[in-house]
Order: C-alpha cells, then sequence, then structure tokens
C-alpha cells in the first residue's frame, strides 16, 4: 500500500482530527530525555480536541465522520499517516493542521490514545482468538490448552528442559524445581542467593546445548548488593550434582557480574533472559533499572544486550574492545531468542504503548529513552517514536500498541505443530497474550495473535516433543499448546 493510500484510507475516518492498558508489570513514570513531561493530560486533550468528530471512543458519527475502531485502520503502517493528518491537516477533509498549536510529542499522544481507543473498540466486537470447545484454531494450527502443573509455586518464571525430559522451573522467590510428568518430584539446593526485589528474584534458567556433554545450566537472577539494599542482574552458570530426583548446585562459576556502584534499590527493568548462539557465545539482557538514559551509555551495565564467551571472558570481536555490551539503548528486554536463520531477537517493554520486537545487530543503538512509541504512564505526552536527523536508532521491527508488556520469546522447533515450524512465539503478561511472528532474511513477514486471556504469560519454551509450554502468573501454573491434529 502506498503512502498516499494508506492516508486516504486513514482520512476516510478522520475529518477533524486522527488524532491504558497500564500494566501492573511496571508502574514507574517514564520522565523525557530532558527531564520536562508535557503537562497535558492525554485523555483531556483528546476529549477536548478531536472527540467532537471522531466520538470519545473513536467510534466517529460528528460532521459524518467514520468508526476508527476497525482493523484495517489499526495497522501499524498507519502510524506515520495519522501523526501527519493531526500535524498537517487533511484540508480536502475540512481537517485542521494542529502542527501549530501541538508540539510532536502531543502530537504522537493522540496517535497513542487512538490506539488504545481502537484496541478496545475491537475486542468489544470480538477481535482476537478464542476457543471453541477447548480448540483453538489459528491460520496455520490447532491446538488445545492443557494443564501441566498448578499449586504451591511462586511466580514461575522459566521453564527449560534437561536431555532426559526433566523440566526445570525457576519460582521468582528464588526457588528451582524439578519437574516429571506433569508433577513436582524434586527442587535444587544450594542455589546462589538471589534476591525478589520488585520485577527480580530468580528469573532465566537455560540448560546449555551441550548439556549431555558438559553439564553447564546458566541461570539469571537479582543478585543482591554486597551491602546495603539494592540487586543487579547476573548471569552463572553451574552443574547438578543428583541424590535421586533432588539435586545440588555444584561447580558455580560466575558468567557476568556487574560493578557494585551499579547496583540499585529500583525494583524494575532487571532483564535476565538468555540465548545461546550455538558458536561458543551466550547473550542475556539487562534492563536499564529506571535510569532512562543510562541506557545510552556504552559503559553502563544498564539497558544493554549482553555477549561474553560461554565461560565469561569477553569476546575479541565485540562492538567495545574489553566491553560485554553487543547492543545498548533498551529498556526492559524480557524476551531473546535466535530464529532459524541464526538472527538475534528481542521483545522488550516500552512504558504506555510501545512494546518493541527488535532485530538485534551488533552495536545498534535502539533508542532508549530518546524515541519511543509511547506516553508515560501519568497520561502525559512522553517523546515521539522516529529518530531526528543525525540520530541513528535501530527502529523495531514491529511494535505492539498498546503494550502487550512483552514477556518470553522463542523459536518453534520439533514436529508437533509443522505450520509454526521456525517461527517465533512472544508472549506478553498485561496483554495476556501469544502473538506467532513468522521472520525471514530479518523481516517480519506474518504475524497473528494465537492465545489470548488466559493469564500473564512470564515465559514460553517448546519442549523436546515439540509441544509449547507456557508459564503463567496469576494463578501460577504452567500450561502447554497441544496440537488438535485438525
Amino acid at each position: 500500500m502506498t503512502l498516499a493510500s494508506k492516508l486516504a484510507l486513514l482520512t476516510a475516518g478522520t475529518a477533524a482530527t486522527a488524532a491504558c492498558l497500564a500494566r501492573p508489570e511496571d508502574k514507574g513514570v517514564a520522565p523525557g530525555p530532558t527531564g520536562v513531561q508535557d503537562a497535558n493530560n492525554v485523555t483531556a486533550l483528546y476529549n477536548d480536541t478531536c472527540a467532537k468528530c471522531h466520538g470519545a471512543r473513536g467510534e466517529g458519527g460528528g460532521a459524518g465522520t467514520k468508526t476508527l475502531l476497525t482493523a484495517e485502520k489499526f495497522e501499524q503502517s498507519l502510524d506515520k499517516p495519522f501523526f501527519d493528518a493531526i500535524k498537517d491537516g487533511v484540508k480536502d477533509m475540512g481537517m485542521e493542521a494542529y502542527g501549530g498549536s501541538l508540539n510532536d510529542r502531543q502530537i504522537w499522544a493522540l496517535v497513542v490514545h487512538l490506539r488504545e481507543l481502537q484496541f478496545k473498540g475491537l475486542r468489544a466486537s470480538g477481535w482476537g482468538p478464542r476457543s471453541e470447545d477447548g480448540v483453538w484454531k489459528t491460520d496455520r494450527a490447532s491446538f488445545r490448552i492443557e494443564k501441566v502443573l498448578e499449586g504451591g509455586m511462586s511466580t514461575p518464571w522459566s521453564v527449560d528442559w534437561l536431555p532426559d525430559g526433566r523440566m526445570l522451573m525457576t519460582n521468582r522467590n528464588g526457588s528451582l524445581w524439578i519437574v516429571k510428568d506433569g508433577q513436582k518430584v524434586g527442587t535444587v539446593a544450594n542455589l546462589p542467593k538471589s534476591v525478589e526485589q520488585g520485577q527480580g528474584g530468580m528469573s532465566d534458567v537455560r540448560v546449555h546445548p551441550d548439556y549431555a556433554k558438559n553439564g553447564w545450566v546458566y541461570l539469571a537472577l537479582a543478585d543482591p548488593a554486597e551491602s546495603g539494599r539494592g540487586a543487579m542482574t547476573k548471569v552463572v552458570r553451574g552443574k547438578l550434582s543428583w541424590t535421586g530426583d533432588d539435586a545440588s548446585w555444584t561447580s558455580e562459576e560466575t558468567v557476568y557480574q556487574a560493578p557494585q556502584e551499579t547496583y540499585s534499590g529500583a525494583g524494575i527493568h532487571f532483564g535476565a533472559k538468555i540465548a545461546f548462539d550455538g558458536k561458543g557465545h551466550v547473550y542475556f539482557s539487562v534492563g536499564e533499572r529506571g535510569t532512562n538514559m543510562g541506557a545510552q551509555s556504552q559503559t553502563t551495565p544498564y539497558g544493554k544486550i549482553m555477549r561474553l564467551n560461554e565461560d565469561g571472558s569477553v569476546p575479541k570481536d565485540n562492538p567495545v574492545d574489553g566491553n560485554p555490551m553487543w547492543s545498548y539503548g533498551h529498556r526492559n528486554p524480557q524476551g531473546l531468542a535466535f530464529d532459524a536463520e541464526g538472527r538475534l531477537w528481542d521483545t522488550e517493554h516500552g512504558p504506555r504503548g510501545g512494546d518493541e520486537f527488535n532485530l538485534i545487530q551488533k552495536g545498534g543503538n535502539y533508542g532508549w529513552p530518546v524515541v519511543a512509541f509511547s506516553i508515560n504512564y501519568n497520561d502525559t505526552p512522553f517523546v515521539t517514536p522516529w529518530p531526528a536527523q543525525g540520530q541513528d536508532f535501530v527502529q523495531p521491527v514491529y511494535r505492539w500498541l498498546p503494550s502487550i508488556a512483552a514477556s518470553g520469546l522463542t523459536l518453534v522447533k520439533g514436529d508437533a505443530f509443522p505450520g509454526w515450524k521456525g517461527d517465533l512465539l512472544a508472549g506478553g503478561l498485561a496483554g495476556n497474550t501469544v502473538w506467532r511472528m513468522r521472520v525471514k532474511d530479518g523481516k517480519l513477514i506474518e504475524r497473528e495473535e494465537v492465545v489470548s486471556g488466559i493469564g500473564r504469560i512470564r515465559d514460553i519454551n517448546v519442549a523436546p516433543d515439540g509441544t509449547v509450554y507456557i508459564a503463567v502468573n496469576g494463578p501460577d501454573r504452567i500450561v502447554r499448546l497441544v496440537p488438535t491434529g485438525s
């Protein structure tokens, strides 16, 4: 679709102006890069400026405007045309330009508000995946959701499998369970110390791809400060010494630990996801811990995707000599996975709006908090999503607006879901959602929401038999997607 045709589609329903899902996962208000916020309440700004023609819900009606609450007008490709229509006006449709009275942050905030209205309207009309007689039917697969494990958990965070089929499951409170045939059969003792500080705790567990040969298991956790209150994301590896179905954590080695002066009392944005490239490197995410502009510094650990050799040493071909940083300018990456072609992707939280699906590039700056597809939690404008002249930021391949509160990310492998094989599955906490993302040559060629409304999706991983396991919070449980064969 050309820009002209997109604008024509947009203005058919926007004669006066084209213009939350505030999520419990993140409660901080992110100030702009200068520390200055626009005072406008975005909802009030929309109601005062736009609702008279487009309706308080975007339903249209005033001055003959059409509804904006259609799936076609909800497409990401119309973000910029909506913005331009508000800023420059649409003379042929009698729409005034607001660029003289509103700044770009305010105009973008109206687009975000409109996206929220569209989402609410579409959901109310039945848009999105749903089950019939327990069967979820999607474009390329049909499945049932089966309960695997429930009860006794404390915010299950991550799951992975040993070669013998036993599953490891982290709880945010610091424990690591051993699960077999849908039952908790044991625990791992002598784990490294972690602290449950807000969103942080015992987070990711990843079994090394060559575990059968080397026995390594990797953990990402909130490491308590040596003195005082505070924590920081840390990555360790260790081995399991077995006594029946119970195990002890042994042979621990620190893969990554940030300097103590970077530890923070903030309870937000730990990141803490791990991925292996199969070439001797381990990648992991570190959130910006609420520092915002700390993500723009290459000398801090905040807001980074890190890359190290599997033993914790720094590869010689990293972007900065002696620095574990692989990319920067991230907010809170809570999904990290390689695709079938060996490219690394992340999913990360924006604040109110603008969660991102990013192709991770060596040395790339992903822009937080200078650019973002979002507004502040307190319903005020924040920044705009597009880099200014001279700003070399990597843009997301896709953005979720409203936010889904991006969580786990995994590659579909095995034969259980042949229609999904090679696709990525991305979860969302506040969105209670799972999205299927088909990528090729670093581009998104197909996307589909496949699950919604089953709870806060914390992690997604594919079991050795190819079924898809999901860690759900509130209530805490492990479920799996099992193909129906039809």
